[in-house]
Order: structure tokens, then C-alpha cells, then sequence
């Protein structure tokens, strides 16, 4: 199966992206159960998965490709609470608890994720310990997470230490040559204020005003860190 060049991966026993994340690094036999109880589908860009609020039908895995998982206030405004990177399960604090969806998941380009049925991965995490004990650290790795968000929005001083923190974040994986690192970055402006918690004209302004003193740029999906040490002063590192 395939769709804008993403190709399926239908069984997670032969499947060459397997790395060490959650179900993907379970033993073999937990793996070969997991693989009769998932389902593999592709989505393509802006497929909204997973609703704010639905009661939990099941869970999805994040095979290829990346989603951004979101909240919205009464009034309409949406903050992103973070990017997924494969091998992440969406869903799954729902599932465990019987809540709804706390958060609105949305591909950000096309994808592939393995879905499972509440009732079946309820019991597959029952009869399974190393899958229970991953799913443990998922979540746990998730409240870390929300507890980054808060510090981030709650803590920070200013909108540009934020979106300096998010840069700085962004670049860490970057390619760096002669002080200069460059990173892909494939979100809009709207997206990068989503994340930070502003407006989008506000990252449109602090793009500019970064460009203009040489501390950071973005052309086209490339963000461009000229001056790493002053976005550091910015943050306070």
C-alpha cells in the first residue's frame, strides 16, 4: 500500500522500521501477538486521527511520518502540546483511564499508524509485561512532557525567550558547519505559534526581527541558526 510515496509496512514482524520504542522493542513472542490484534493504514497530510473530547476507541501507533498533537479552548484558540516521531502511541492515557481524548491528533504529512482496538490492547497489555511496563513509561514520558509545556508557556518572561527556547530545541539535532546550524523544519507560522502560544503574526515578527540581527532565519523548511549563543542569552542558558 502506498500513498504520496509512503510505503505500508503490514506486519511489524519483518518491518524494517522497528527501532527501541515503545511496542516496537518488545520481546518476540509479545510482538508476534501484538502483530494479529493492529490493523496498518496511511493517512495523508492534515488527516485529523484523533478528536479532543471523543471517548477512546482504541490506540494508534505512529509508525512513519509526524503528527502534532493539540488542544482547543472554548474560544477556538489551539495550542500544540507537542510534535509525534514514530514509534509514538496516540490515544493511550484514554485507553488506560476509559476518559476522552484529551488531545486532537493531526498528521502533518502523510503517514502510516497501526491502530488497535481498546479491548484488545487492554488485554494485551494484561497478558503482556513487557508491553504493560513500556505503556508505564509512555505515559510517564508524556507527563514529563506536559510538565516541559508548562514551564515553557507559565514560566517564561517573554513570548521571544520562548520562541528562542523552541528554536534552540529545534536545532539541536542540526547539521552545524562553521557556527552555523541548519535544521528542517516543516510547520507554518501558524503551526510555530501554535507551539509557542502566540499568534502567528507574532512568529512572523520575531522571524524578522531574528533575521535582522543575525541570530536566526527560516527559508522555505530550513531553519538557519547564525548566532546560537545570543538565542541562549535570550533563554538564559
Amino acid at each position: 500500500m502506498t500513498m504520496s510515496g509512503l510505503n505500508c509496512v503490514e506486519s511489524c514482524l519483518n518491518c524494517h522500521l522497528r527501532s527501541r520504542s515503545f511496542f516496537c522493542n518488545l520481546v518476540p513472542d509479545s510482538i508476534a501477538d501484538f502483530n494479529k490484534i493492529k490493523h496498518a493504514a496511511v493517512f495523508p497530510e492534515h488527516a485529523v486521527v484523533l478528536v479532543e473530547g471523543q471517548s477512546p476507541c482504541g490506540i494508534f501507533i505512529l509508525c512513519q511520518g509526524r503528527t502534532k498533537l493539540s488542544t482547543t479552548s472554548r474560544d477556538g484558540k489551539t495550542l500544540i502540546v507537542r510534535i509525534a516521531e514514530p514509534g509514538e502511541v496516540l490515544g493511550l492515557h484514554a485507553v488506560v483511564t476509559g476518559g476522552p481524548y484529551e488531545l486532537t491528533v493531526e498528521t502533518m504529512q502523510p503517514c502510516q499508524l497501526n491502530f488497535v482496538g481498546r479491548e484488545d490492547i487492554l488485554r494485551f497489555l494484561k497478558e503482556h509485561a513487557d508491553a504493560s511496563l513500556h505503556a508505564t513509561q509512555h505515559l510517564a514520558r508524556d507527563c514529563s512532557d506536559a510538565y516541559g509545556v508548562v514551564r515553557s508557556i507559565g514560566l517564561s518572561h517573554s513570548v521571544s525567550e520562548r520562541f528562542a527556547r523552541f528554536l534552540l530545541e529545534t536545532a539541536a539535532d542540526g547539521e552545524v558547519s562553521n557556527g552555523t546550524v541548519r535544521v528542517r523544519l516543516a510547520m507554518t507560522h501558524e503551526e510555530i505559534s501554535q507551539l509557542v502560544g502566540t499568534s502567528r503574526e507574532t512568529i512572523t515578527r520575531l522571524l524578522s526581527e531574528f533575521r535582522r540581527n543575525s541570530m536566526a532565519e527560516l527559508k522555505g523548511s530550513t531553519l538557519i541558526i547564525h548566532n546560537r549563543p545570543a538565542l541562549q542569552n535570550l533563554v538564559g542558558l
